[in-house]
């Protein structure tokens, strides 16, 4: 089949989405199907902009491309969904979240503080009814992402793992030593809370270190944050970092912390797990939860940097509990995630 695989793009912005639309072509790809990107760019601020990107979404002709007919559309993320086509399959990475869990947030809240943001939120909602209803079949990447699929919108689906990249090259390769540092990759912004990391090392009482690796907008500010608490030599950044170092950074950490807010799957779950290493994460994480359980494949704490602190220092105070939890974390990956090879079937059968 020729198979178009929707991405909306934000210019200069590299994250999961990206990961996750390029890792599914590719799967296409090497299961015989001729498979394309096509991105529209566009950015999602001031409200008006979100308005306009919809639009764009809706209008698109997929159906053909220079004269030959395209067989299936697949789309992963807002509002790329939008577009129409006969064979349309959403495989949800999450909604536009401001205009549902996010709306009224205290801290994460963006498009209700927006003077047209409740037209838009309406916009969105009445978008999301039509086009995904009209989809043939819908996956989302989590069981987080369903449960707020139904909570919102009464649509059913069905829950789809899958690896990343670096989670796939990591679970060939031989652990590394139970380290002194604790290992936080991710992009920096709000909603991952590397802020929580950084302060609960405040407060730990080992001699554990933090390593953060990534980009994003916060950096100059979480970088400030580590200066203000004289914490330079137990908190270091990594930036762009080649795949080589960050498996070496995944194979030889403690742990790996991941502390999002309501994540909706979080590829450094599976990665963490997929080196070995337990994974700290908190009790309003989301998504890691599917695969993180409390004294089991890692530690679960409040959204507390004490708490945070504290799990902290039992990993490195009991390397032996580090490597079962660790352990553990690896087999439920092994388990639970499929293949590509799978997951082509079901999107395309």
């Amino acid at each position: 089949m020729r198979i178009a695989v929707l991405h909306p793009q934000s210019a200069f912005v590299r994250g999961g989405a990206e990961t996750h639309t390029e890792a599914l072509t590719r799967a296409l790809l090497a299961a015989g199907h001729e498979a394309e990107i096509v991105t529209i760019a566009g950015k999602w601020y001031p409200a008006p902009a979100l308005a306009h990107q919809m639009a764009v979404w809706r209008s698109f002709d997929i159906t053909e491309s220079n004269g030959l007919k395209v067989d299936m559309a697949i789309a992963l993320k807002f509002p790329a969904y939008l577009a129409q086509h006969e064979r349309k399959v959403v495989w949800l990475i999450h909604q536009h979240r401001s205009a549902y869990e996010l709306w009224d947030h205290p801290e994460f809240a963006d498009l209700s503080l927006q003077e047209d943001g409740p037209i838009v939120r309406d916009m969105v909602r009445q978008a999301d009814r039509v086009a995904l209803g009209e989809a043939k079949r819908i996956f989302t990447n989590s069981k987080n992402v369903q449960g707020r699929l139904w909570s919102s919108l009464g649509l059913a689906s069905e829950s789809l793992y899958h690896p990343s990249p670096v989670a796939e090259a990591l679970q060939g390769k031989p652990p590394g030593p139970y380290g002194d540092y604790v290992f936080l990759p991710g992009r920096m912004e709000a909603l991952k809370r590397q802020p929580l990391v950084i302060e609960a090392m405040r407060h730990v009482r080992t001699p554990v270190k933090l390593v953060l690796v990534g980009r994003g907008p916060d950096e100059p500010a979480l970088r400030e944050l580590v200066a203000r608490h004289g914490l330079v030599d137990r908190v270091s950044f990594e930036i762009g970092v080649p795949d080589e170092r960050l498996h070496q950074l995944y194979l030889n950490a403690l742990a790996v912390s991941f502390g999002p807010y309501d994540e909706d799957y979080g590829y450094v779950t599976i990665e963490g797990f997929a080196a070995r290493r337990p994974v700290v994460t908190n009790d309003d994480s989301g998504g890691t939860l599917e695969f993180v359980k409390d004294a089991e494949t890692g530690l679960v704490t409040p959204p507390d940097p004490r708490a945070i602190a504290e799990a902290f220092d039992r990993l490195f105070e009991d390397r032996p509990m580090a490597q079962r939890l660790g352990e553990a974390g690896h087999a439920v990956v092994r388990e639970r995630v499929p293949g590509w090879p799978q997951i082509v079937e079901r999107l395309t059968g």
